[in-house]
């Protein structure tokens, strides 16, 4: 049994340092005692169990001890092989968990971690996305092909007068007769 003594008591910020401390080495203390307690009650079972078993009657002719002999081999094959077998249903059952916890880390995929703001420039995110190898850039004024505006130099005449050309506009429209009256 592995406990994790950090993340039970160690991840409040207001516990001091020495009440941290204080606390792990009760833990350890109460876990120490545990351990011992596991290791009388092992070693009284096994004296329990041994009590149990009858006590070897090795008196006799040869033929009797190399009968007992046999019948102890016997006993040691039978348990040999009920061992391998539940070796053998335990690492069956392993491999199914595992194979179990594959199907669902598959089933639920990776989990996609929250996304951040991040500020960056077009060029950067063009660099990100394409690779070092590309050299792509978003000047694109710097792509931008020069146009030389052609200047129409009109004269004072082309113009004419102003009153000219609204009186020509509001004949067309029929807005004349709005001035006029």
């Amino acid at each position: 049994m592995h406990i994790h003594v950090k993340s039970m008591f160690f991840h409040s910020k207001k516990m001091t340092s020495s009440r941290r401390h204080h606390l792990k080495s009760l833990v350890l203390q109460i876990a120490f005692e545990l351990i011992e307690v596991e290791k009388k009650e092992a070693a009284q079972e096994k004296a329990n169990f041994m009590a149990e078993l009858p006590a070897l009657d090795l008196s006799g002719d040869q033929a009797a001890l190399v009968e007992l002999l046999k019948k102890l081999a016997h006993t040691i094959d039978k348990v040999d092989e009920d061992r391998y077998d539940a070796e053998s249903k335990v690492t069956k059952a392993d491999k199914e968990i595992e194979d179990l916890r594959m199907k669902v880390v598959e089933i639920q995929g990776m989990k996609k971690p929250a996304l951040r703001k991040v500020r960056m420039s077009a060029d950067a995110m063009l660099q990100a996305l394409l690779g070092t190898k590309h050299k792509a850039s978003m000047d694109f004024r710097a792509n931008l092909k020069e146009v030389k505006k052609e200047v129409k130099e009109e004269g004072v005449d082309a113009v004419g007068d102003w009153r000219k050309n609204v009186d020509e506009q509001a004949g067309m429209d029929g807005r004349k007769k709005k001035f006029q009256g």
